[in-house]
């Protein structure tokens, strides 16, 4: 239970103030609502102040946690009693993210002038997915938009989580390579000519090695801005061709066939589309139009290509799992087998979750693993780099003992 400080107004139009215990913020919504009175904002007291809405970003752009919060708390004040503009004006006066507290009141003046929540957030594609505005506009359709927005929260949340997960696991190696970068180059630099001065002096033969490591020393120091222009140079290449169409198929597929990378890979768009399918089917959007939502959510342009196959072939009657079993290099057997069970049975959106579940979990467990096997492959790649600078820097040493 927790402490939370409200505003409410009474029967006869004026407002109060007060505390009250209770498990969640909506909670105190139903209590007040239920004593005849409406509630202008509830807030839970912890330490440091209160708090509504994550406030880390203040600089133009609302992250997916933001939105996550937004369509959960826009469901749970809707469920509470409270109109669509009474909840939006709520959220509006606690948010301290500009772009999100504008985003609230555009969405709020457009419901005000007739335009329902669906159509003003499509209008907003910057800041709504077509997941949001499909599952928002199924909701309104069915009655049940406060459903739809919890089972959206969800899907978004597991969508987050996922890859937060994912990149988690290559935060550790990326860091680590990096820092091998910096210090490779700091030594290059600083440390190298010292010893390379020595060598000179003492008339020492060289290895090919250390010919080698004096001559990238040499370079980057006499040539730093032209090395500072093909580093960029490379990167925005590679940027360039990775937003091309080719480099689109080309990267998709490498992320396909890396090894233990590509197995992730598969799990995670597994999970994507079958969350994604069953949020929809569940909410009541047409089967055609949930597969090409969840054609948007997904990034690999391999994937892509099968759910718009799909697409085609419902339309020709033919059942959706069909497509997957066929294409089970990409889709594990799994999938197109428990999207035909789900079809037999009628309980489609049941079996996809269940599927969602399965794979969020593999890749949960895989991405663990990942970290525990990339650590001793840094260990020697960094063992193999420290040991190639040392001998190649101790080998004329060893030269000059022996001819003394």
């Amino acid at each position: 239970m927790s402490q939370f400080k409200y505003k409410a107004i009474d029967k006869e139009g004026k407002t109060f103030e007060g505390m009250l215990e209770a498990p969640d913020r909506f909670a105190v919504y139903r209590k007040i609502k239920e004593e005849g009175n409406s509630v202008i904002y509830a807030n839970e007291v912890r330490e440091g102040g209160l708090h509504f809405f994550h406030m880390g970003s203040f600089f133009g752009s609302i992250n997916p946690h933001e939105k996550i919060i937004f369509a959960r708390n826009l469901a749970s004040m809707i469920e509470a009693g409270l109109s669509v503009t009474r909840a939006l004006s709520v959220m509006e006066k606690q948010t301290k993210n500009k772009k999100l507290k504008t985003t609230l009141s555009e969405l709020n003046d457009d419901i005000s002038k007739g335009k329902s929540l669906s159509d003003s957030m499509k209008s907003k594609s910057d800041v709504f997915s077509s997941i949001f505005v499909s599952m928002v506009k199924a909701g309104e359709e069915s009655g049940n938009l406060a459903g739809s927005l919890r089972v959206v929260s969800v899907q978004m949340e597991k969508t987050y989580m996922l890859t937060k997960k994912v990149k988690g696991a290559l935060m550790y190696p990326a860091v680590i390579v990096c820092i091998m970068l910096i210090i490779g180059v700091l030594m290059l630099v600083y440390m190298v000519p010292t010893l390379t001065a020595t060598f000179t002096g003492l008339g020492v033969k060289l290895p090919a090695s250390t010919r080698a490591v004096i001559a990238v020393s040499d370079f980057l120091r006499n040539h730093y801005l032209l090395t500072i222009a093909m580093i960029a140079g490379a990167v925005g290449t590679l940027v360039t061709f990775h937003k091309s169409t080719r480099g689109k198929v080309f990267f998709d597929l490498m992320s396909l066939k890396f090894p233990v990378v590509g197995t992730i890979v598969k799990e995670i768009n597994a999970a994507r589309t079958a969350r994604t399918l069953s949020a929809l089917l569940s909410s009541g959007v047409d089967i055609v139009v949930a597969i090409g939502v969840t054609q948007d959510v997904l990034q690999n342009s391999y994937y892509k290509a099968i759910l718009a196959q799909a697409q085609v072939n419902i339309q020709k009657g033919e059942p959706m799992s069909q497509v997957f079993i066929e294409h089970e290099n990409l889709y594990p057997i799994f999938v197109g087998e428990m999207m035909a069970v789900g079809e037999e049975t009628g309980k489609i959106a049941d079996m996809l979750m269940g599927v969602a579940t399965f794979y969020e979990d593999e890749v949960d467990q895989k991405t663990k693993d990942m970290s525990t096997l990339i650590e001793p492959f840094l260990m020697v790649f960094m063992g193999v780099a420290v040991g190639f600078f040392a001998i190649s820097m101790l080998a004329p040493t060893y030269s000059l003992v022996d001819a003394i």
